[in-house]
């Protein structure tokens, strides 16, 4: 038997951390099977459901690599949007056949009717469930009860007995039918609910495995009545363990906006994102964490998914976003990169190659040290670069205690009188000027390089110079929006401030 698996968000928000970790699980699932992955829209909830959700949906989907088999763009058990599968009656027949089998009947109890009961219920202490006041109405006063107007939901009889299914994850589970109250299958409108539309978009996609979250756990034992008495084998199924935030409630806003919109404007890789999500609640074998697309479709297995809630952990988060910004090739880091950059003004709206080679060695310097694309621009190296400002370093408590220092400022002058005046220094040569500059006023270790790395970057700490050095002096070559000082004019500069102090 093929796997078929589905993911099937309702468009009535944007994609959230645990909804998102739900569509990974199956794609990885169906990957790691050779199967088949769905995507369906669930768009029943006619007053929240929004096409811009939709959008983002797909959008974020997309964004973490997810593609589909079957789904809104084609596929042999379309349509894949549950509105247009209602136009098409799909609901209705299968409504009907249960209808023709004796296991629905029309409830017309009113909503203040309905508030009523369960309240009686709470004050006695039950726990609140359909009286079943309709349950026992004859054929014949209802269907007079319909052709005189009166509005009815349609209810599913529920079975006495013991309802038992086997879940992947929680093992068996039974639930008495008397804690399943008679669920409405269908609005007076004739749009179908929740529990019932699943079912027969399940049955009719020929879905195997339904893997979803902790949340749904309560409405299986009413599905899978509903997948029997439509004469159809109910899938195996999976709930996922609920995501959690730091302080062990269920993630919600008050945790932070925790949606995967967010994470691709803060420029996360979605590969990063992705094998963070993966690991909520799912341990790979060999304990290895930093893993690949391919290494997560290898590698996942259902019976490895804990029971227990996973903790949404941004500190996690942020060093797989920076073991996979390690990894990835810095090209297409300033790709990525480029629209933060032209938006703070500091690269031509349209770089050449020298502009994008120079911002390649940029993002081989910081990508170690980042964790996300939108730090890029706060960063020291690129404050260093683009925001040289000897004066702020001369006010500063420490560094204008320093800079002050004779033997600071005789380092300066010398390795300022060093700098070739017909070329720009590369790391080698920087090293070179560097060493003689140290011959000549005596100085190594800290005495020596602590002066140069406050004249050329107006900082007390910050990236390697050897690496950063080559960068500056081939920023002060390029025609770029805010102009980035050379090595000769950083000098100059500080030699400057000091005489005026």
């Amino acid at each position: 038997m093929k796997i078929r698996t589905r993911f099937a968000p309702s468009p009535t928000g944007y994609l959230h951390v645990g909804n998102a970790r739900t569509a990974i699980f199956n794609w990885l699932f169906a990957r790691h099977q050779a199967g088949t992955f769905i995507l369906r829209i669930e768009d029943t909830d006619r007053e929240r459901s929004r096409p811009e959700f939709e959008e983002g949906i797909l959008r974020e989907l997309r964004w973490l690599g997810l593609d589909w088999d079957e789904g809104i763009d084609g596929g042999g058990h379309g349509p894949y949007r549950q509105s247009e599968r209602l136009a098409l009656g799909m609901y209705r027949e299968a409504l009907e056949r249960l209808a023709g089998n004796g296991v629905v009947y029309p409830c017309f109890c009113s909503a203040e009717r309905l508030e009523a009961d369960r309240e009686a219920d709470r004050q006695a202490g039950r726990m609140p469930r359909y009286s079943g006041r309709c349950r026992s109405l004859s054929a014949g006063e209802a269907r007079r009860r319909l052709e005189a107007g009166e509005r009815a939901v349609m209810r599913f009889r529920v079975p006495d007995g013991t309802v038992a299914f086997e879940d992947r994850i929680r093992g068996l589970v039974e639930v008495n039918s008397l804690a399943i109250s008679d669920p409405v299958v269908s609005r007076s409108d004739g749009w179908p609910t929740y529990n019932f539309a699943v079912v027969v978009d399940d049955i009719r996609m020929e879905i195997t495995d339904v893997i979803r979250g902790e949340d749904h756990l309560s409405n299986t034992a009413r599905q899978v009545l509903l997948y029997r008495a439509l004469s159809a084998r109910p899938p195996r199924f999976a709930h996922l363990p609920l995501v959690l935030g730091p302080d062990h409630a269920p993630l919600s806003k008050r945790h932070g906006d925790t949606s995967l919109r967010q994470f691709a404007e803060q420029g996360y890789l979605p590969e990063a994102v992705m094998n963070y999500l993966a690991l909520l609640g799912w341990s790979p074998p060999g304990g290895k964490e930093v893993l690949s697309r391919e290494d997560l479709i290898r590698q996942f297995d259902l019976s490895r998914v804990s029971k227990a809630a996973g903790v949404f952990d941004r500190a996690k988060l942020d060093y797989l976003g920076n073991q996979h910004l390690r990894r990835a090739p810095s090209a297409r880091l300033v790709e990525e990169v480029l629209p933060r950059l032209r938006q703070e003004g500091l690269v031509p709206s349209d770089p050449g190659a020298s502009e994008k080679e120079w911002l390649c060695h940029l993002m081989d310097l910081l990508k170690d040290s980042i964790s996300w694309l939108e730090e890029v621009p706060g960063t020291d190296a690129v404050r260093i670069l683009f925001h040289f400002e000897p004066e702020a370093t001369l006010r500063g408590e420490e560094t204008g205690r320093e800079l002050r220092e004779e033997t600071t400022a005789s380092v300066i002058r010398a390795f300022a009188a060093l700098l070739p005046a017909d070329r720009r220094l590369s790391a080698e040569e920087y090293r070179a000027v560097a060493a003689e500059t140290g011959r000549r006023t005596g100085t190594k270790g800290r005495g020596l390089y602590h002066p140069l790395r406050l004249a050329l970057t107006g900082r007390p700490s910050g990236p390697e110079l050897q690496r950063l050095v080559p960068l500056i002096e081939k920023a002060a070559e390029m025609d770029l929006p805010r102009p980035v000082p050379g090595c000769r004019e950083r000098c100059r500069r500080v030699l400057k401030v000091l005489e005026e102090a």
